[in-house]
């Protein structure tokens, strides 16, 4: 039998604000740069994976 032991590491809330205004924007990049997107099949993509989610985007 194998005993695994797991660690766990605290990060600060300094930390987590950076990695949480990383991940906003990043996301909000992605919504919007390939949404507003000229080309036809990357906008399609970003259209209909948003009409999934629930997103409005009319």
């Amino acid at each position: 039998m194998t005993i695994v032991k797991s660690t766990t590491q605290t990060i600060s809330v300094s930390q987590r604000v950076t990695a949480g205004a990383i991940c906003l924007f990043l996301g909000a990049s992605l919504v919007f740069l390939v949404g507003m997107s000229h080309m036809g099949v990357v906008h399609n993509a970003a259209h209909d994976t948003r009409h999934s989610i629930g997103f409005p985007c009319h």
